[in-house]
């Protein structure tokens, strides 16, 4: 059998691997910083919240922007983000900055 078997093993799957992104990201890493996932990776944890609004959105389910962030944060985002996030330092800024006007 292989992992593309059925669209049900397939999801079932993805699920799962989603699920332990999430809980590697927002539990077990949340140190790393926002910015530097966007420098590093070209997404953040943000961006995570709003791929998963605009699929529920695509099956009909309507979800704010931070009903979205919740449920990807794991609690209000307002509360993760004052345990969790510090001010980008000038040097990310920078380097964020550089990747979005093509200099990187």
């Amino acid at each position: 059998m292989t992992v593309h078997d059925t669209t049900a093993d397939t999801t079932a799957i993805e699920a799962a691997a989603f699920r332990r992104l999430l809980q590697h990201l927002m539990r077990e890493r949340p140190d790393v910083q926002n910015i530097d996932l966007m420098i590093g990776a070209g997404f953040c944890r943000n961006c995570i919240a709003d791929w998963y609004r605009e699929a529920a959105s695509a099956r009909g389910t309507a979800m704010t922007r931070e009903e979205a962030r919740e449920a990807i944060y794991g609690e209000p985002f307002a509360q993760w983000k004052a345990r969790h996030q510090r001010d980008a330092t000038p040097e990310q800024l920078a380097a964020f900055d550089a990747l979005q006007h093509g200099k990187a």
